[in-house]
């Protein structure tokens, strides 16, 4: 059973930076692209940021420039360096691995974790 695990949320000042990580675990052969997602109280959750497996990025418009993604594929591992933050920047933060193969063969079309909350203080 594939896992995606987050870690590194918390509280931070407006201007801060937080740098949040995603493990897969399991039995992987190999996840094709890797991405964050948050959701803030009352609004859809939304795409921050992504990347595959040969480091191609994509980046919203509203963290471009503040946000950098990326991933150690030898762990299994993507990073979001998140810094200038602002209040509206505050949601629980999501990963999810997409086109996941394990080693046995079994695939996934995608993989989300339990979210992590980053909340920003004015």
């Amino acid at each position: 059973q594939v896992q995606m695990v987050e870690s590194g949320g918390g509280l931070v000042q407006a201007g801060g930076s937080l740098r949040l990580s995603c493990a897969a675990s399991g039995s992987i052969f190999s996840i094709n692209a890797m991405g964050w997602w948050r959701q803030a109280p009352g609004k859809l959750r939304e795409l921050v940021a992504a990347v595959t497996h040969a480091g191609y990025t994509t980046y919203s418009n509203s963290v471009k420039g503040r946000f950098t993604i990326s991933r150690d594929n030898a762990k299994n591992t993507t990073y979001l360096q998140m810094n200038s933050l602002k209040p509206e920047d505050t949601a629980v933060y999501y990963c999810r691995g997409d086109s996941i193969v394990e080693v046995k063969g079994r695939r996934y079309l995608e993989v989300w974790g339990q979210g992590t909350l980053v909340t920003v203080s004015s």
